[in-house]
């Protein structure tokens, strides 16, 4: 076996959704796309499909630290990526995690409510979240409702996107890519404010399409990805946007059960050569 050389590699901590629409699923078939292997932590088991969230299992913190520890002890991890952590037990244990193996990138995707309405995390989890993961992660990934609970600031402009941000850095958020998809305008805009520089907008034309299931989840999938194929945060960004723009458009016209359905991860495979 040659050992010089490795699999570029990413962790999602995440729920499971049976429908594999988000979540860890939505994650692993990201990973895959982008040419990166995948592996799991898996913290909640829900029965959902394109339509609702049905029932929600939350996993103890104690096999969370479990399914973490045989990953991170066995495998060289590039990046990590944090999806639903339900409850501030949990959170606490993905913060000792982080500080225990040191992962040079953890992009930290709030998930807090499903596509559905569903409310996929505790009220407590917020604080939890802003107390304990902002010092820990290399960005924070908020859709418009998510940046609202994390930084009190109710969000119906760009103005007060930006005043949401301006809280969340000052609470210790070192980045944050707040996303626009849920502001009523004909471009999706995401906009990446940092510690003493400038913001930057990534955008796109909005697609018109009832697709958009998991499209949080694969977006910041993808920039962990992306980061572990060595790209500055940025530029990872950029690359993400433009894949998850893509896939959402390759996906736009497929029906996948009666609600909304997923976007078009395998669009365009990369196939990894070694570096």
């Amino acid at each position: 076996m040659n050992e010089a050389k490795r699999y570029p590699s990413a962790l999602t901590v995440a729920g499971s959704d049976s429908g594999g629409c988000a979540g860890i699923q939505a994650d692993l078939k990201t990973f895959s796309a982008l040419g990166v292997f995948g592996a799991s932590v898996i913290t909640a088991v829900t029965a959902q499909n394109t339509q609702e969230v049905r029932a929600i299992e939350i996993l103890s913190p104690e096999i969370v630290r479990l399914q973490a520890e045989a990953v991170l002890d066995d495998i060289t991890v590039d990046a990590l990526k944090t999806g639903m952590l339900p409850t501030s037990e949990i959170i606490d244990t993905v913060a000792a995690l982080i500080d225990r193996y040191r992962p040079a990138t953890v992009i930290a995707d709030p998930v807090m409510v499903a596509t559905s309405g569903a409310r996929l995390a505790a009220a407590s989890a917020a604080r939890a979240f802003r107390e304990k993961l902002y010092p820990r992660i290399t960005l924070l990934t908020p859709n418009i409702p998510e940046a609202e609970a994390l930084s009190g600031v109710p969000i119906r402009t760009e103005d007060d996107v930006v005043r949401a941000a301006e809280v969340m850095l000052a609470q210790g958020c070192r980045a944050v890519l707040i996303k626009g998809g849920h502001l009523a305008s004909e471009i999706a805009a995401d906009r990446l404010f940092r510690q003493d520089s400038a913001p930057v907008s990534f955008s796109s034309p909005r697609i018109h399409t009832a697709n958009l299931h998991g499209t949080g989840c694969t977006f910041s999938s993808a920039i962990a990805a992306f980061r572990a194929l060595g790209m500055e945060l940025e530029t990872a960004i950029g690359a993400a946007k433009t894949y998850v723009t893509s896939a959402i458009r390759q996906g736009s016209g497929i029906r996948t059960g009666k609600g909304s359905g997923p976007v078009n991860h395998f669009f365009e495979p990369k196939i990894w050569t070694g570096l």
